[in-house]
């Protein structure tokens, strides 16, 4: 019984401890999340206004330029999949890779090839583990993604769209890709966060926060030097405000699964915690009750052979 009770004290002093880190993580990713929110909306006018600008001169120009021209058959399609670095949030991650599955099925239902891109450590594991190819991944700056990194990866999407044999920084041809897809997961509240999946490539102005409303007038451009010199610098920074945009929603959705996730486990912590409890006080109790009655039955026996003896 000595040893059942040490056991359990050990247990409870194991998951006090747990339940420490566990605390300590959610407040750390709640102190987070209101500065990944904040983050998010901050983008949002800029995301706003350049989708509206890129909507304008792709609507009032006649150039056929490749991120804008839609090819009659398309035959190869890039997917970046946008996830954590760490665990310990929950189904976030699993979430996505899900819907990234079910895009990638439907892709290759319709005919095509699929390059995969990937953000995120959790991502890359998912893939090598499962011994599937992917063409490049980027980690370390999902819960605090800067416009660096959507630069990066953006400017590596963008020349599987236009590929020039003459550029000496030019990717392999073979892996010039007719679309791109993002999937990630869209920050709706702290309780909600949906995994989404948009289209960047051919231009496509997507409804959402970032969109310019039906009722927008949109303005009249004079191309200088030419209209075709314009988008060549426009989209590129349509393309990287769209997936920094992507990347700031998914860090605040991180933030969210994980202090959801922790909280769930500390509370789980202190339900253990209060059931060893409850179990090694009966157990004490027991041990108490027991070592009593042998120590009357022991003074009983003692007595009857005393009286015995008389």
């Amino acid at each position: 019984m000595a040893a059942s009770v040490r056991e359990l004290r050990a247990k409870i002093r194991s998951t006090q401890a747990t339940k420490k880190i566990t605390r300590a993580m959610e407040l750390i990713a709640a102190s987070r999340i209101i500065k990944a929110q904040q983050r998010a909306a901050a983008a949002a006018p800029y995301a706003r206004e350049l989708t509206r600008a890129v909507s304008a001169v792709a609507t009032f120009s006649n150039v056929d330029h490749p991120l804008t021209t839609e090819k009659e058959n398309p035959t190869k399609a890039a997917v970046l999949v946008i996830t954590s670095d760490r665990g310990l949030a929950g189904a976030y991650s699993s979430a996505v890779l899900k819907e990234a599955e079910r895009l990638v099925e439907k892709l290759q239902g319709e005919g095509k090839d699929v390059d995969l891109y990937l953000s995120g450590r959790k991502a890359e594991a998912y893939y090598r583990f499962r011994g599937r190819e992917f063409v490049e991944s980027w980690t370390g700056f999902s819960d605090q993604p800067q416009y660096s990194d959507a630069r990066e990866i953006g400017n590596t999407l963008v020349r599987t769209f236009a590929l020039d044999e003459s550029d000496e920084e030019a990717l392999d041809p073979a892996l010039a890709s007719d679309e791109l897809h993002v999937v990630f997961t869209r920050f709706k509240s702290m309780l909600t966060q949906e995994p989404d999946v948009i289209r960047l490539l051919p231009l496509e102005v997507v409804e959402g926060t970032e969109a310019p409303s039906a009722d927008d007038v949109l303005p009249l451009y004079e191309f200088e030097p030419s209209a075709h010199d314009v988008l060549d610098a426009l989209l590129p920074k349509y393309v990287h405000s769209r997936i920094y945009y992507c990347l700031l929603q998914a860090s605040a959705s991180e933030l969210a699964a994980r202090q959801k996730a922790m909280k769930s486990a500390t509370d789980n912590a202190q339900d253990l915690i209060e059931k060893y409890t409850r179990t090694a006080n009966q157990a004490r109790q027991a041990g108490i009750t027991q070592e009593i009655s042998e120590i009357v039955g022991g003074a009983n026996a003692l007595a009857d052979a005393t009286a015995g003896s008389e």
